[in-house]
């Protein structure tokens, strides 16, 4: 039976450890340029309706490395765009190649392809879930602790897809996330409660200095997102109180980390001396969505 990843609930809990624990290994072996080929043969499709560069070039690098081969499918380069049915596509596709990933607007679109497919589909990003990226944030974290559970995890600023994958992602692993968003800007709504009323260390505030006091993880993204650019000088305003700074990052533990999954605008949501600092794991998160990624495409298509 064909597996997908949608979101990170597509993963039970030892499915991510495993994933994690193939991601470190494969990072490994790529250090000692010993790349393993267990995709030879294989073709990733990748449907890009949005602009990427850390997600384009880790798949593709990723592909090419366990020696598979990749196409991109930038926006107009597919009859989608000229009104061809995502039914008709994942047909077609599933005929074609091994896997597709695929980076658009709305979560349907990618449940309708997945629904429509033979072939494993991974979502790249949506407006809603952003999965391969929290895995992989997860993957630096238990590099730098040993472990992610038994920690406190913040989340500062808009509640949007990468929101959204971490509450996914706290149903899971077994550590506390604290969520500071201004009022009206927090995660799905529906996804927080049913977290919640399972009973997960899930906690919504608007506070910024309570979401990082002594947190081992302080985690933030840009305000406005693609898609919302005529909201950006709005939001502005709104998020200004939500900056990770170096004030704000005193209240965290000396051992924390700051997250960002780029790219970033440096003097909103985070000061270039906080990303650029000691405390910053931004550049190792980066380059863990190419490991990340590889035990994925290894994980589904093997």
């Amino acid at each position: 039976m064909k597996r997908d990843l949608l979101t990170i609930l597509d993963l039970s809990r030892e499915e991510i450890k495993a994933l994690l624990q193939r991601a470190v290994e494969l990072k490994g072996l790529h250090r000692q340029g010993q790349n393993p080929h267990p995709l030879a043969g294989k073709t990733l499709a990748m449907i890009f309706d949005k602009p990427s560069t850390r997600t384009r070039v880790s798949f593709e690098a990723g592909m090419a490395q366990l020696g598979g081969t990749s196409i991109y499918l930038a926006p107009g380069q597919t009859q989608l765009d000229r009104g061809e049915p995502i039914s008709d596509t994942a047909r077609v596709l599933s005929r074609y190649v091994d896997a597709v990933v695929i980076r658009t607007f709305a979560q349907k679109t990618v449940e309708d392809l997945a629904r429509h497919s033979s072939i494993p589909i991974i979502n790249g990003l949506t407006d809603t879930h952003h999965p391969c990226q929290v895995l992989s944030d997860l993957l630096t974290i238990q590099e730098r602790f040993g472990t992610v559970e038994g920690l406190k995890v913040a989340w500062v600023g808009d509640g949007n897809n990468m929101a959204n994958s971490w509450v996914t992602a706290a149903l899971h692993m077994d550590f506390a996330l604290y969520l500071a968003c201004p009022q009206g800007y927090g995660p799905d709504g529906d996804l927080l409660h049913d977290a919640q009323k399972q009973g997960r260390h899930i906690y919504l505030g608007h506070d910024p200095h309570w979401a990082v006091q002594d947190a081992h993880v302080i985690n933030t993204d840009v305000w406005a997102s693609m898609g919302q650019e005529a909201e950006a000088a709005a939001r502005k305003e709104v998020f200004k109180p939500y900056q990770v700074n170096a004030e704000l990052m005193k209240l965290a533990l000396p051992q924390a980390i700051v997250l960002h999954c780029l790219p970033a605008h440096r003097g909103e949501e985070i000061t270039s001396e906080v990303l650029d600092g000691p405390q910053s794991a931004a550049w190792d998160q980066a380059e863990n969505r190419l490991h990340l990624q590889k035990a994925l495409l290894e994980w589904l298509l093997k």
